[in-house]
């Protein structure tokens, strides 16, 4: 799906990506506080720093600034993900090393987190299937960390397993961020991660999963 284009008047490219990293910075703090409907773009303009009149040569809309943000966090999610993540090595150790990475960021990026369960809503809907699209593509890199780890384990699982094993991990990571009011009151996040690793762990070894007894399924 095509990338969507946020007009800019301004034609530095380096300019563009500054100025945009800060009203991306001063957004999250808005939204996350007021969220989107009650922000205003001259509050936008404030809290990054500069008038409404420049802020108006970044973009056209308020909801071009929403998408920015949303598209910010999926990039730079799925970046630190491309880079850590192992789709060729697969054992059970690089895919809870995998989860260990993929946490520990959520937990980095809270806030940006919790602002886009909170607001992608709002994304138009030409904006919104793109932006849904990047999570699924860091989704299939769990899907594909899974798959390795079955080969290499003589794990057997069904398609639909893997998928959905895939969306629990993404999500639980995730759930470190927007129900934190909660879970921080119980965990510290290397708990949180290892109780979430544990109980993967049982699920994908558990009864019949293990075919080659590499893995003990007790």
């Amino acid at each position: 799906m095509k990338k969507r284009q946020v007009h800019a008047s301004v034609k530095d490219e380096r300019l563009i990506e500054k100025r945009r990293d800060q009203m991306i910075k001063g957004a999250v703090s808005l939204f996350k506080e007021k969220g989107f409907h009650r922000t205003t773009t001259r509050e936008i303009a404030k809290e990054a720093g500069f008038s409404i009149g420049t802020l108006y040569e970044y973009i056209r809309t308020k909801e071009d600034v929403l998408y920015l943000v949303c598209d910010r966090i999926y990039d730079q999610v799925g970046e630190r993900l491309q880079e850590e993540l192992d789709m060729k090595r697969g054992n059970l150790e690089s895919l809870k090393s995998a989860i260990r990475y993929y946490f520990r960021v959520m937990d980095e990026m809270q806030d940006e987190v919790l602002v886009m369960y909170q607001e992608a809503k709002s994304l138009s809907k030409d904006a919104l299937p793109y932006v849904l699209n990047k999570e699924l593509a860091m989704v299939a890199m769990f899907e594909q960390v899974i798959r390795n780890c079955m080969t290499a384990e003589g794990i057997s699982m069904k398609e639909q397993q893997i998928q959905l094993m895939a969306h629990n991990i993404f999500v639980q990571g995730q759930m470190w961020g927007f129900r934190r009011w909660v879970l921080h009151r119980h965990f510290e996040l290397e708990a949180y991660i290892e109780g979430q690793i544990e109980l993967l762990v049982y699920g994908l070894t558990k009864g019949e999963n293990v075919k080659n007894g590499s893995l003990s399924s007790n």
